[in-house]
């Protein structure tokens, strides 16, 4: 996919940010909107269905941990790349982020070639998802994978994840009772090039045993997870 069919939505209350990050990502190439708060950010990415969302935490009206929850909701944006840029930098801040269904978390200020620099790593995922060749629909026990359209179905109910959930999910029942240590985890789902927190896939884990069951996922402390039928 070329940069100039890239869509990038950037929402943060502040227009200087606003200004000087847009500004950056699209001497890039890309195409770039703006909100100013989470309800004018769902608006907007029902509408234009960008690849891309970088949105801060404290804003007006809706903030972005619960933009991102909504939009986590709708299934024509699954496929959807979520970030937060914002200066709260606490380790709960982070993990809400990420339960909320967060791809990445950036802590400002950062600059703005390292911005740009992360921001194409995480587009690269999209690229890569492509690219990997694995069964569009996978069957482990009583639950069923759709990787094209980003679905579980489960005894018959359809269940939605957010993207990072589901694909750890789809990793762990790639080979049910095979233990994936944390580092392959972080490798295989979020990349080389993103930094999360160590309480990151505890989080996911934890959500996971409440939508899917606590039994298909055993603990290997010090270890990793594996998924058990």
């Amino acid at each position: 996919m070329k940069k100039k069919d890239i869509k990038i939505l950037l929402v943060d209350d502040e227009p200087d940010i606003l200004e000087i990050v847009g500004y950056n990502l699209s001497s890039e190439g890309y195409q770039i909107s703006t909100a100013e708060n989470g309800l004018e950010a769902v608006a907007k990415a029902k509408k234009e269905k960008p690849h891309l969302i970088i949105m801060d935490v404290m804003m007006p009206e809706m903030d972005g941990i619960e933009a991102c929850e909504q939009i986590r909701k709708i299934s024509d944006l699954s496929e959807t790349i979520i970030t937060f840029l914002t200066a709260r930098g606490e380790d709960y801040s982070q993990m809400a982020g990420f339960d909320a269904g967060a791809d990445d978390y950036i802590t400002k200020p950062i600059k703005p070639k390292v911005l740009v620099s992360k921001v194409k790593a995480l587009l690269r995922r999209l690229k890569e998802d492509k690219e990997e060749v694995t069964d569009d629909i996978v069957t482990v026990g009583d639950i069923v994978i759709n990787r094209v359209e980003y679905k579980i179905i489960q005894k018959g109910n359809e269940i939605i994840l957010p993207r990072k959930e589901f694909e750890l999910l789809s990793l762990l029942a790639s080979r049910p009772g095979k233990v994936f240590k944390r580092e392959e985890i972080l490798d295989r789902v979020w990349g080389n090039e993103v930094i999360v927190g160590g309480r990151t896939i505890d989080v996911h884990i934890r959500k996971l045993r409440e939508k899917i069951g606590d039994d298909h996922f055993k603990t290997i402390k010090g270890v990793g997870y594996k998924f058990v039928l």
